[in-house]
This record gives structure tokens, sequence and C-alpha cells, in this order.
């Protein structure tokens, strides 16, 4: 045995002395998986690479699970720890919904991964040989991209720690908290410096230009005015708040952040088509670069799942093998308002005798309900449903017997997908296109008309009521909505409610109720709807009468806790960085 170990070891010898003998250039060769850092960033083509994929940390707000599914407009069939955010349940140990990959652009691990990408850009930026045009745009997208990771922060979390400069192996990571004040200031000082780089045209479709990075600034002052961070308690109030300075301050800051957009006279509302819920439809379905967007991400329905990009199939009614998803609640229905600008009420028998005639128009393109006109039966709907109207009724009588519709989780369509407020998400949702396939519309982070309600907002909080509804019946006027008239506390909720009916599923209603301080009056039990008729024929809606309409399903016992105002920060980041203060509650 032991010659034998011996004669293996001389031949291991000769083979090294052999490989030893040969060019030692055999070594040096360049790896085909990988590119080293020099010859990133010498070339303005891999930096636009690197660029892209710190743009997809921004993620989209139409993924699974939906933030407003975490509010009183919405809520998400399946679960997956939405339960836990609606109730008031959760902690540092489980953040529900939101520690899910759907809500990605809100986690802190995430969020801060992203910035480190950034750090890494900014800092090899400095010595990059490209040319100085070049430099300065992707510099200015690259100071956005982190003002705009910094901003989901400070929304969900309040003050954060600050980090600009790039942490290796070895480095004292640690870092506390930033006050609340300091966070707001750092991202308006990254707004207004990538606003400085960056052109009014963005150099390309889908890129950021210096309107983004003020819409940023506006959104995050408009945020920080809110009533919520003003005169904060608690044993680190500088952490959720302003312990000095004055709201009218923060109002007037707010106000001249929108006010600057307004005056580029570069972005208008989106007013193309004279019927006014077609044209709210088209705002957001339209495949364009349109007059309204600031900043949006564009889609290519080729791309693999990971784009996710599938509104339809998502929140589709399950009678067209939809998978229901994120249904709106009674509450947002009743929040449309009649056509003729008064509120829906359910004691009024002309309102609740005909629950869906003669409201807003943006209500018909936001939701799909009983007897809604939608797209043409597929095959194996048609045997049920003549005219593509959605079937939400729990029960229609007919000669030949009782009937649950084919929308409904009693239908004979994948019933396990049905909405249980008997209620399917209408806006977003490109109608023209087939159920299962992935859209090629936009998902706006920006627009213009957001900028218009912050500014009547400033307005509002400034007592300019004037101002305040010449710039809010702009937006009730592209709706078709009659103007608003009210005054003081009546004219903060009218406002409140207009842009509850605006921005309904665009990520603003979950912070909005938390800003505003009326989430403790809002988060109660979701409630849906029940109908019932009569009919000849089931499939055929034109022989339907005698209907009935009952708010009283209930969907989703809810709850609220003061803790909720803002996100724990997790378990795993206190246990990693001492310095770090858990928020109030949790």
């Amino acid at each position: 045995m032991r010659n034998k170990t011996i004669r293996y070891f001389g031949l291991m010898v000769v083979a090294l002395a052999t490989f030893s003998a040969c060019d030692n250039s055999t070594l040096n060769v360049e790896p085909t998986d990988r590119l080293s850092d020099e010859a990133v960033w010498s070339d303005p083509n891999l930096i636009d690479l690197y660029l892209n994929d710190i743009y997809r940390g921004m993620h989209h707000g139409l993924d699974e699970v939906m933030l407003e599914s975490l509010t009183d407009n919405s809520h998400f069939i399946h679960g997956y720890g939405t339960q836990l955010n609606v109730q008031g349940l959760i902690s540092s140990s489980n953040s529900g919904a939101l520690s899910r990959g759907d809500l990605r652009h809100y986690r802190w691990d995430h969020l801060y991964s992203y910035i480190r990408n950034v750090n890494i850009m900014l800092q090899n930026l400095e010595t990059a040989d490209v040319p100085e045009s070049f430099k300065n745009s992707v510099q200015g997208e690259a100071i956005f991209l982190r003002a705009y990771f910094y901003h989901n922060l400070v929304r969900a979390y309040g003050g954060v720690p600050l980090i600009t400069n790039v942490y290796n192996l070895g480095d004292d990571y640690e870092i506390a908290r930033a006050s609340f004040e300091e966070s707001i200031n750092f991202i308006v000082s990254e707004a207004d410096k990538a606003a400085n780089l960056l052109p009014l045209e963005p150099r390309a479709k889908g890129r950021m230009g210096k309107g983004a990075a003020l819409a940023l600034k506006s959104r995050i002052l408009t945020f920080a005015a809110s009533d919520l961070f003003d005169n904060p308690t608690g044993s680190n109030p500088e952490l959720t708040g302003y312990t000095s300075g004055t709201q009218e301050a923060r109002y007037q800051r707010a106000k001249a952040a929108a006010k600057e957009i307004m005056d580029l006279n570069y972005y208008s509302l989106f007013d193309r088509i004279d019927d006014p819920s077609k044209n709210y439809e088209q705002l957001f379905v339209v495949n364009e670069d349109h007059e309204e967007i600031i900043a949006a991400r564009f889609f290519d329905g080729a791309r693999d799942w990971d784009d996710r990009w599938l509104p339809a199939q998502f929140n589709g009614p399950n009678g067209y093998r939809g998978w229901a998803g994120n249904t709106p609640v009674q509450s947002l229905v009743d929040a449309y308002e009649m056509a003729d600008g008064n509120e829906f009420d359910w004691n009024n028998p002309t309102h609740s005798e005909s629950p869906y005639e003669n409201r807003d128009p943006r209500f018909y393109s936001s939701i799909l309900y009983d007897g809604a006109p939608w797209v043409d039966p597929p095959s194996f709907r048609a045997p049920y449903d003549k005219s593509g109207n959605i079937q939400t009724f729990e029960k229609v009588t007919t000669p030949n017997g009782e009937f649950s519709g084919v929308d409904t989780r009693n239908g004979p369509i994948e019933d396990w997908n049905g909405s249980y407020s008997r209620y399917y998400l209408r806006k977003f949702i490109d109608p023209s296109m087939p159920p299962q396939e992935r859209q090629e519309t936009p998902y706006i982070y920006f627009r213009y008309g957001e900028v218009i309600l912050n500014y009547v907002e400033a307005n509002i909080g400034l007592g300019d009521e004037a101002e305040a509804k010449k710039y809010l019946n702009m937006i009730r006027s592209r709706a078709g909505m009659p103007d608003i008239t009210e005054t003081g506390n009546e004219l903060m909720q009218k406002y409140q409610n207009e842009r509850r009916i605006e921005l309904f599923g665009e990520e603003h209603r979950y912070f909005d109720i938390r800003r505003w301080m009326i989430a403790p009056d809002v988060m109660t039990d979701a409630y849906g709807i029940t109908v019932t008729a009569e009919a000849t024929d089931v499939t055929d809606r034109s022989t339907y009468t005698n209907y009935t309409y009952a708010p009283d399903r209930l969907v989703q016992q809810r709850g609220w806790d003061d803790s909720h105002y803002f996100s724990p920060i997790p378990k795993d980041e206190l246990n990693r960085n001492s310095l770090l203060v858990q928020n109030p509650g949790y």
C-alpha cells in the first residue's frame, strides 16, 4: 500500500512541474460570468445596465397584493397576512403582508439594499471616465432613486438612518435613526439636487426627469405638513414628527413645491375623451407617456413572470377566471358621490333602490358591480352569461329555480376565487386585453392630478379656500362632477373624499388615513353587498326585475391600534444595529 501511495505522489509532482513550466498567462483569464469594476465604470452602456437594476427597486403598486387592501378601500381575498395589517395586529416579528415581496418597496431590507447600490454607483461615478453630460444625467437619476427609496422608508417608519457612504466588511455600520425633520430635509435636498441635474424631458421612456424629482418633493412635503407629525408625543418624539417650527410654515413649503411643478407649464390633466368615465379609464391604460404622467414604469407583455404585470389576472372576476385578489369594499363604493354632487345615502329610497345609477363617472371606470358591462363572455362563460355583464347577485329566482351569479363564490366557474364583497376592481384593467395576458400599460408613480391635489391640501391648511376650491374643481370638472362650494371643516372632508376617489388604488390611501389621523374612524369592519332579483332567463340580463340591495355582507372584521401609524422596525434589524430605536407601541 505504501509503494502505491508513493507512486501516486510522484505522478502528482511530475504533473505540477509540467503545469508550472507552461506559460503563466494561461492563468490570467478574464472571467466570462462577471465584469470588473474598472470595466463597468468606464463604459456608459454598462453604467446604464447597473442603473436599470436600481430602477427595479422601485417595484410597482399592482403586484398580487396591493397596498390598497391594507386600507378601508379594499379587501384581499387570499389573506397572505393582510388580515394582521387591517386588524391592528402586526409586530416587529411579523409585519403581515408588508413583509411580502409584493410590497417590497416598503420593506426596510429591500430599500436599504437598493440605497447601497445607489451609493456604490455615486461613489464610482466620481472618478468614472465618461462624458460629462452622461455622468450628470445618470447621477441625477441615481440621486432621485435614492431619495425615492428614502421617501418610502420615511412614510412607513418615520425618521430613519441616513446612509450615503458604502459600508464594507469590517466597517462599523451601526448608525442611529435621524430625526423625522432631518429625514424630510434630506429627501428634499436630494430631490433638489436631482432636479438640478436632470432635464425636463427624460432621456428615454421610463427614465426620470426633472419633473419626477420635483413631484417627489411635493409629495413628501405634503406628507410632512400633516397633523400626525405636528407636536408628536412619546419617549422619542423627534423620530415621529416635528419638535419645532410651525405647521403653517410646512404648508407653505408644500404649496411652493407643488406650484413649482405647475409653473413649469409642461404637464396637464389627461382630458382627451368627452365621456369622463372613459377618459378616466384611459388615463391609466393608454400605453403612452401622456401629458399627465410625470413618472411611470412601462411594461413589455412578452417579458417573463418576474414583471408580474397582470392586473386582470390578479384582480379580475372569477367568472372570467380572474383571481379576484384586491376587491373594493362597500365603504369605498358608498364614497362615490351621486352625479349631482350629493353624497350617496342608503336611507334615500331613490339611492337604495338603484345604487349604481347616476354616480360619479369615475365609479364606472373604477368598480365592477352587479350588472356592470364588461367584456364579451369567453366560451367557458357563455352558457351562464349572454351579454358580458358582471353577475354578483346572491340569488336570482327564475321559473327554472334559483341561481347565484357566475362571479360569486357560489358560481360555476372557479368559485374559490370569488369576491367576498361582491365587487371587483375595474381601474387599471385594460378591457381590450385578454384576461390572462400581461398588459402593456404603464404604472404611474407620479401624475399631475396628484400635484394639483397636493396644492389644494396646502391651500386648505393655509386657509386660502378660494385658491383650494379653484384647483380642486379642476379635478372635478375633468371627472364630470359639479363644483365644490363647501367651506371650513366640510371643505377639508370634501377634499379628503375627492383624493380618496381620484387616487384610488395608487398607493396613497394607506398613508393618507394615517397622516390625517382618521384611521381609527375608518379602519372598522368591512362590508359588501347582497343582491337579489327575479328573471325569466338567468343568462339574459334584460329579463331581470325586482332587485333588492342590502349592504349587510360582513367581509372582514377589522380594527386599529395606534402603533400602526408607523410600521415596526423589524426585529432582525434591531438585533443588527444596537443604536436603532423601535417605533412607539411595538
